[in-house]
């Protein structure tokens, strides 16, 4: 029986310098796949592992997290479209994404990871920075806040993954 691996992510370097919307995307993708090299090479077992206890926090959970996340900042909010549902949470199970890992399909859920970010880049695309949008809360927001909020969202969840990931197999890395 082949056992699956998560597969290698394609990191490339941020970017040093350039105009905004640039050094934003570049910062946002370099974070993005800095998660995904935190999963690379670990089998399906691995990434539903809560490595460090008490917290059920998994590798697989932060993805499935961050593909929610996606979705609702940069598709439904900034770019106003449809709200296609919770992938993995919902107004019952809030905390599904981190929480339902047992039975989870990593391979599914790191598919539909990176198809959510090509999604989301799409839907903001044609949009300015300066593009407003009203939050759920009422505040009105810009799409530069956006990209902030999540590179700031990655950098944090990146920061579990380095723990999660050490635990599991003693790898470190940036």
């Amino acid at each position: 029986m082949n056992t699956w691996i998560a597969p290698e992510a394609q990191r490339e370097s941020e970017p040093l310098t350039g105009p905004e919307r640039e050094m934003l995307q570049g910062w946002l993708d370099w974070q993005r796949q800095t998660l995904l090299t935190k999963c690379a090479g670990l089998t399906a077992e691995q990434l539903r592992t809560a490595a460090v206890e008490p917290s059920n926090l998994t590798l697989l959970g932060l993805v499935r997290h961050m593909t929610e996340v996606e979705r609702s900042w940069f598709v439904v909010r900034a770019a106003g479209l449809p709200d296609a549902g919770g992938l993995y949470s919902s107004a019952d199970n809030n905390d599904g994404d981190f929480d339902d890992v047992a039975d989870a399909d990593p391979a599914a859920d790191l598919a539909a990871f990176r198809a959510e970010l090509t999604a989301a880049d799409r839907a903001v695309a044609g949009l300015p920075l300066e593009h407003e949008f009203t939050s759920p809360r009422g505040h009105t927001m810009s799409l530069r806040w956006v990209y902030i909020h999540m590179i700031e969202e990655y950098a944090r969840h990146n920061g579990h993954a380095d723990f999660l990931r050490e635990r599991i197999d003693g790898r470190t890395g940036d």
